[in-house]
């Protein structure tokens, strides 16, 4: 990592602990792997949002592993089941994430479409533990916009079989516009940018707690 983006890992960690969440760096997946293990006990009741980025580096498989109480929607063969089990994660102790973009500020940017991964961050389990890669580093709320617009929402839609324009063009339509605000999009039933979460400094003390790695990982 060249000086430039470690001045940017530490200012965005100083800038998290600022906001009342708990800050972690470690160089590789394996070590956020590590760190993974003591922050959650054995037994302990989890679960998780999609994600590309806990898959990429091992931590899907540390919480599916059995050493724990797992609420896999995956295992839900219903529409009614996977309601079900959304409102259970409510009450888990951890709910494990990774983040759309990371600001310098200390700000977690997350936009969903079903929305019930920002809704457990926002509310609900104990402890909420998001992993994210040095790439979802941004310096403000504007760059997170364009991050989602360009790097994140198009290739989840792609990933997840949804035909918005995004999916084809590679970037949200509301980019032609001369000066596109944060919810401007297309109107496809398909849409994954439905709610934005801005979590910036928390009443409840290291409830969100965030690793960064220094690698790149998810989208």
């Amino acid at each position: 990592m060249d000086e430039a983006m470690k001045a940017r890992v530490e200012a965005t960690l100083k800038n998290l602990k600022r906001n009342r969440m708990e800050a972690y760096y470690v160089d590789t997946k394996e070590q956020a792997c590590d760190l993974v293990k003591t922050l959650v006990q054995p037994g302990a009741t989890v679960s998780c949002g999609g994600s590309v980025t806990l898959k990429q580096t091992g931590v899907y498989d540390i919480i599916a592993s059995g050493d724990y109480d797992f609420l896999d929607r995956s295992a839900c063969k219903t529409a009614e089941e996977t309601d079900a089990l959304y409102r259970q994660v409510f009450s888990a102790d951890a709910f494990f994430t990774s983040a759309n973009a990371v600001t310098e500020n200390g700000e977690l940017y997350n936009v969903d479409g079903n929305s019930n991964r920002v809704a457990a961050i926002v509310f609900g389990p104990k402890s909420v533990i998001c992993v994210c890669g040095v790439n979802k580093l941004v310096k403000n709320i504007d760059e997170a916009i364009r991050r989602v617009k360009t790097k994140a929402a198009p290739p989840n839609t792609v990933r997840l079989g949804i035909e918005t324009p995004c999916a084809k063009t590679g970037a949200c339509i509301s980019l032609k516009q001369e000066d596109p605000d944060m919810c401007a999009g297309c109107h496809g039933d398909g849409r994954i940018c439905c709610n934005y979460v801005v979590s910036a400094q928390q009443r409840h003390i290291n409830r969100i707690k965030v690793i960064i790695i220094g690698e790149e990982y998810g989208y």
